[in-house]
């Protein structure tokens, strides 16, 4: 069985990072070791928010992991939040990062917006370990921060090639695009081709937007590359996932602030797995 390491933070309430990864990547079949950075009452989106952070606590799981000789088959990095769990990120990829797929989410906005909390400086401050990832997936409102491009919702084809070139030269790995509306209806997400082109996976676009999406988008993702599939066909799947999560949650008449019922949507993700590899494979 693989094992992924997974480093964000724990809100204790409401759908999002490590209570979303965990689940979700177990259900993939994958063994998965967590390093919360905080840990927090609720996400941000909440009115009063209690929160700590675990930063002195994770350099001391990291000594251990490292004197026990723990490895990882890959890293992924969700919400960090500030400029100290940046450092710690720096630490855990020159621990365990060697010859492994990293694959960095940064989350630190929506809409346009930096997420409450977020200093205007740390879209910068991230890109200092964006350079050593292998994967990035930024939504919109992240890559224009990231590239200092000015955000809009209508970008033309051309533009979101001119973005996803300068989002290349800060990673030269795997660049994917996520959350597009392409105002037809649809959810896209691209993949530079590292050339100027892309390819597209669209999905129809749910009458509604739930908090912790891209952290959903993002586990299912590297869940499914870590079993062995394709970025298409982990794009598509992860899409799709979201998309049920999202569906069953309206049918439900879920409320948006608590985040998708994805836990009634896994069954797609397990069903849609490669059967020759139960257990993420070795």
């Amino acid at each position: 069985m693989k094992r992924i390491l997974t480093m964000q933070d724990l809100s204790c309430a409401g759908r999002c990072s490590l209570t979303e990864a965990l689940p979700v990547l177990s259900a993939m079949g994958l063994e998965t070791a967590v390093l919360p950075t905080a840990v927090l009452s609720s996400h941000t989106a909440f009115k009063n928010v209690y929160g700590t952070d675990l930063l002195d606590t994770d350099r001391e799981i990291l000594r251990s992991w490292k004197e026990n000789g723990i490895t990882f088959d890959a890293i992924y990095i969700g919400y960090l939040g500030s400029t100290a769990a940046v450092n710690v990120a720096q630490e855990v990829i020159v621990a365990f990062g060697n010859k492994i797929p990293i694959l960095i989410d940064p989350a630190f906005g929506d809409h346009g917006r930096l997420y409450r909390g977020i200093d205007e400086d740390f879209p910068k401050t991230l890109c200092t370990i964006l350079t050593k990832a292998t994967i990035i997936c930024p939504n919109l409102t992240e890559a224009c921060f990231l590239t200092g491009t000015p955000y809009r919702e209508d970008f033309s084809d051309p533009q979101y090639q001119q973005l996803l070139k300068k989002l290349a030269s800060i990673c030269d790995g795997t660049v994917i695009l996520t959350g597009i509306d392409t105002g037809n209806g649809e959810i896209a997400t691209l993949l530079s081709s590292g050339d100027g082109g892309y390819e597209k996976c669209a999905i129809a676009k749910e009458p509604a937007s739930f908090h912790g999406t891209g952290d959903l988008w993002a586990s299912a993702f590297i869940g499914a590359c870590m079993r062995g599939m394709p970025a298409m066909d982990a794009m598509n799947l992860a899409s799709r996932f979201v998309k049920k999560a999202i569906h069953i949650t309206l049918l439900d008449h879920g409320e948006p602030l608590f985040g998708t019922e994805f836990e009634r949507a896994l069954p797609l993700l397990i069903n849609a797995l490669p059967r020759d590899r139960v257990g993420g494979g070795d």
